[in-house]
């Protein structure tokens, strides 16, 4: 069963809106300068259309809204906590949650209950936050994703893969004892929202389990992993994918999770696991960063809501119009002709910099000059997914050059509709005409961590 190349109607109402400001090009040069053109810097209310991130950006539905107001704000022992816990079982099916206050407080608690100094984690491409918590607590990521990954223009279905050779290698070299635990992306954002299948995800559970190594899902959008499984891999068309997604988690140890994407939430996420030992351990460190293990870090209110914008998100017209948005807009793009990576992610449209500006090199920012383009030409907000993401070698302070420099267009669920995504398009094939145009950047003021959130530049 093959994606429809179709405009697909928004399965929703819309009963609220929020104006947005309309600018001039000037005034964007101007304050784009003055966010030294990063486009973390600039406030939201200088933006025409905002698709910086598809995190904590969503709108969400009646049903959230009523259950916000039955928020039991109770410091320990909240309903709301009992809630979220059988909603997560009934869609993932982990023994144990613990509940963060985003992504980034998982990672946090899962690196320092699992690594121990000089251990290994690979994983199916880094995330930003995910590999700083793990380099943080003294694990050396190393990236076992198939090579299809790395070619924005490959088009195998599932680019997300782990390479079972590449993990089995890994296993010899250093032994599976100084392996902390493998890292299933799903998707996987980097390399351009690609799905993981079905049939990999049990493959490498299976040679995990058999060196005694734990398998983590980074399940943040793995509403949208399952979807493809059942569009993309045979033998699934007629499976839910609410029972697509408790398959995936079956080959699985534990999990990650932000509940600001697939959850449509603004905030929240959880750390999931069925090892009674590893769930002690996070549940004493969750006290320590977080709050009391029931409701770690969000109110009773949120957690009413990510549980219920968890079960909406298991059916299956729901995922398929989300899907159907990200491919509306990479298809425009397609077919004018603007190089990006294929096929098409489930959270976003991803802009190979380096072929949009090939005069501009990776030492100058080439995807961090373009998304700050794109803000001035339009007022469209985009992020950069490159060389100032990837940051540098722990070792030797070096510039990681990734070999996909790309510019993000993550599309916000429920928030914007088909016209919205029309100028969009529209602004990226106006700047493709008179690429020649643009100039990249140096970069003046450089964090220590997570870099790309707070760099400074200046045009070259």
């Amino acid at each position: 069963m093959a994606l429809t190349n179709n405009p697909m109607a928004e399965p929703y109402k819309i009963k609220m809106v929020e104006p947005v400001k309309i600018t001039t090009k000037e005034y964007r040069e101007k304050v784009a300068k003055e966010a030294g053109y990063n486009t973390f810097l600039l406030r939201s209310e200088d933006v025409y259309i905002d698709l910086l991130t598809d995190s904590g950006t969503n709108a969400m539905s009646e049903y959230q809204w009523a259950g916000m107001m039955l928020g039991d704000e109770a410091y320990a022992g909240s309903k709301n906590y009992y809630f979220l816990e059988n909603a997560m079982y009934e869609c993932f099916g982990y023994k144990h949650l613990v509940p963060t206050h985003q992504g980034r407080g998982a990672e946090n608690l899962v690196s320092q209950t699992l690594i121990k100094p000089g251990q290994y984690v690979p994983g199916n491409m880094y995330f930003t936050t995910t590999r700083a918590h793990q380099e943080l607590q003294g694990g050396n990521f190393v990236d076992v994703i198939v090579d299809a990954a790395h070619d924005p223009y490959n088009t195998d279905p599932f680019k997300g893969n782990v390479d079972l050779q590449k993990f089995e290698d890994l296993i010899k070299k250093v032994g599976a004892e100084n392996i902390a635990y493998i890292t299933v992306g799903v998707t996987v954002n980097l390399a351009g929202g690609q799905p993981v299948s079905m049939a990999n995800l049990k493959a490498t559970g299976e040679l995990a389990r058999k060196h005694g190594i734990k398998v983590i899902l980074d399940a943040t959008r793995a509403m949208e992993n399952a979807y493809y499984i059942k569009v993309r891999e045979n033998g699934y068309e007629n499976k839910s994918v609410k029972e697509i997604l408790k398959e995936m988690c079956s080959h699985t140890d534990g999990a990650t999770c932000s509940g600001k994407k697939d959850f449509h939430t603004n905030i929240g996420g959880f750390a999931a696991c069925n090892d009674d030992e590893m769930a002690l351990k996070m549940r004493n460190m969750v006290v320590l960063y977080e709050g009391l293990q029931t409701y770690g870090g969000m109110a009773g209110r949120d957690m009413e809501a990510m549980a219920r914008g968890m079960l909406e998100s298991c059916q299956d017209h729901v995922m398929a119009h989300r899907i159907a948005q990200s491919e509306y807009l990479g298809n425009k793009l397609i077919a004018a002709g603007i190089p990006i990576v294929l096929p098409i992610g489930g959270h976003g449209v991803f802009i190979d910099a380096l072929k949009f500006y090939p005069h501009i090199p990776q030492e100058q920012y080439t995807a961090q000059s373009l998304a700050n383009d794109l803000y001035v030409h339009a007022g469209v907000r985009s992020v950069e997914r490159g060389t100032v993401s990837a940051g540098r070698n722990k070792d030797t302070g070096e510039e990681i050059r990734p070999k996909l420099e790309t510019v993000r267009l993550a599309i916000p669920r429920r928030v914007y509709t088909q016209s919205h995504f029309d100028v969009v398009a529209e602004a990226v094939i106006d700047l493709y005409k008179n690429r020649d145009q643009a100039r990249g950047l140096k970069m003046v003021y450089e964090p220590k961590y997570l870099r790309f959130f707070q760099a400074r530049f200046e045009k070259l």
